[in-house]
């Protein structure tokens, strides 16, 4: 079992920069690949950012290519969303997920892919 606890949400105003962190613990061998969904109310949820356990293999959506970066820092078991140049439409809850096996490509941001998930970190962008 993999536990992930996101921090950083907040509120923020259009162009404004977030970093999100996702802290893992448990059997931290099985968050091999991990990845960053979004949920905007009304709306499904969609993959944002997922990258493979050795950091180099990252995948984006194409709505934030360009403006987030994910990364993860093995040492410390924790994930990174590096948000920058925000817009109102980057309104949502922000989970992070994680799962044993490796995928590849866009397959990482498919939802149905992963096993484990935190609880969300709310991110609101005004304009």
């Amino acid at each position: 079992q993999v536990q992930l606890v996101e921090s950083g949400g907040g509120s923020v105003q259009a162009g404004e920069s977030l970093r999100l962190s996702c802290a893992a613990s448990g059997d931290t061998n099985s968050a091999y690949y991990m990845a960053w969904f979004r949920q905007a109310p009304g709306k499904e949820r969609e993959g944002v950012a997922s990258i493979n356990q050795g950091g180099g293999g990252t995948t984006y959506a194409d709505s934030v290519k360009g403006r987030f970066t994910v990364s993860r820092d093995n040492d410390k078991n924790t994930l990174y969303l590096q948000m920058n140049s925000l817009k109102p439409e980057d309104t949502g809850m922000y989970y992070c997920a994680a799962d044993s096996r490796a995928f590849l490509g866009r397959s990482g941001l498919m939802r149905t892919r992963y096993m484990y998930w935190g609880q969300g970190t709310q991110v609101t962008v005004s304009s």
